[in-house]
């Protein structure tokens, strides 16, 4: 979430975001392919998305992406927030990556209403939310001018790099434990592994626009994704 202040009018979302925080290292192993490997074969791209571990409702998300161009040409990521995961892939559907992400504390697919206006103090628990659905991302800076992605900006939700907010929160081994729930955290932006960010996030939607569909945790996947669930 970023802090309480008045927004500029023009170039606001070049700005701020966030508590303010330095980086924290974190580790990643490298993905199978490279963003200019644009083509490959129907059987390998199945395979590559089987090797990700995509669940039910991401696999159908992506058919859907893929078979309706639903991102437009640009690059996308898709959120699995059920299992704290972020599956990044290229304007054509192919999947590069995926790693864990630490998200919003509460559970919920919405964001509060004028969250992003409101200091940090005053966000309840339960209004920590990473809200669900598709969005179409651009490309921001923090108030240290570290790089970032908005997600939403008007909900102060971005996707950014994992940073060490408090030693008591204990982000890194968050990030690193096999249990969904250490990864809830966060008031509601998507925090990815360093090494992950700078190789996939960064060059395909921190210096241009993107697509990144939010899976839901809460409320069906139908009702927030309803041409993609009746998707053959």
């Amino acid at each position: 979430m970023r802090p309480f202040f008045n927004p500029p009018p023009l170039n606001r979302r070049a700005m701020l975001c966030g508590a303010g925080a330095w980086l924290a290292g974190a580790a990643w192993p490298a993905a199978q392919a490279s963003p200019a490997d644009q083509t490959v074969d129907a059987s390998a791209v199945a395979s590559a998305r089987s090797a990700a571990g995509l669940s039910p409702n991401a696999r159908q998300l992506v058919r859907w992406i893929e078979g309706t161009g639903d991102n437009q040409g640009l690059a996308f990521a898709v959120v699995d927030k059920l299992a704290a995961r972020i599956h990044v892939f290229s304007a054509q559907a192919q999947w590069l990556g995926t790693a864990p992400v630490l998200l919003g504390a509460a559970r919920g697919d919405h964001s509060a209403p004028g969250i992003g206006q409101r200091p940090l103090a005053q966000v309840r628990p339960e209004e920590r939310t990473t809200p669900a659905g598709r969005f179409v991302t651009e490309p921001g800076r923090n108030l240290r001018g570290e790089d970032i992605v908005w997600i939403d900006y008007d909900a102060a939700v971005s996707l950014h790099r994992v940073r060490s907010v408090s030693a008591a929160e204990r982000r890194l081994q968050r990030l690193a434990s096999s249990g969904t729930q250490d990864k809830r955290i966060s008031y509601g932006c998507i925090n990815a592994p360093v090494a992950f960010y700078n190789r996939w996030i960064d060059p395909l939607l921190g210096r241009t626009s993107g697509v990144v569909y939010v899976l839901p945790d809460t409320e069906p996947f139908a009702s927030i994704f309803i041409a993609a669930s009746a998707y053959p």
